[in-house]
């Protein structure tokens, strides 16, 4: 495995994805393998850093009034996407709900017809 310091890659091949197994009893044989080993760990350790993102936070953690407004954001943006979910599970329940009561089924049509009655009672007072 040879050091190629034009394009920063290991024999021609892309930086590694899995931690360079390192043999604490097999010590490399010379300077070049340790500074080859040396160079994967980095190079390894280099992409995990930045597939964390850790400079964006460190950025964001700089800036806390940037930090509270994104938090608004996300926040209202879930809360607007769960009262439009449970107004479309809702909705179709109602439906599915008026679709059996239609068919005057004995068991639900009467099941429906006390929850209609309820509603009634409660939209009276």
């Amino acid at each position: 495995m040879k050091l190629n310091n034009k394009d920063g890659k290991i024999d021609g091949k892309l930086p590694l994805h899995k931690p360079p197994v390192i043999n604490a009893e097999a010590e490399p044989e010379n300077m070049e393998d340790r500074m080859n080993k040396m160079y994967e760990l980095t190079v390894w350790l280099a992409n995990e850093l930045e597939k964390s993102r850790i400079a964006d936070y460190t950025q964001l953690l700089h800036r806390p009034f940037r930090l509270i407004w994104l938090n608004l954001l996300s926040g209202t943006a879930r809360g607007v996407g769960y009262g439009i979910g449970l107004t479309l599970f809702g909705a179709t329940i109602i439906y599915l709900l008026q679709a059996l009561g239609a068919l005057n089924l004995p068991i639900i049509g009467d099941y429906i017809a006390d929850l209609v009655r309820i509603v009634q009672r409660q939209l009276q007072l």
